[in-house]
């Protein structure tokens, strides 16, 4: 999967996750750009996003991930 491939899949859990069929994101998004990404959405978020790439992250990596395009960073390394 290229990097683009990545974020289409991961724009796709991001609006199931958030109910939004209009979220955009980019490298630099944050939970402050999402209104509704609190610390319970996170949990579910990762859950998604986990399931989505088959991929499983342990808590070190969940709680250095600063921005949505560290993830994809991950997301490119496992795939």
């Amino acid at each position: 999967m290229n990097r683009d491939e990545v974020y289409a899949k991961l724009t796709g859990v991001f609006r199931d996750v958030f109910s939004d069929p209009t979220i955009e994101i980019h490298d630099e998004t944050t939970a402050a750009d999402i209104p509704a990404w609190d610390s319970l959405e996170h949990v579910w978020l990762v859950a998604s996003v986990e399931e989505a790439f088959g991929t499983k992250f342990d808590m070190k990596t969940v709680v250095g991930m600063k921005n949505v395009g560290e993830m994809v960073d991950i997301l490119m390394t496992r795939q």
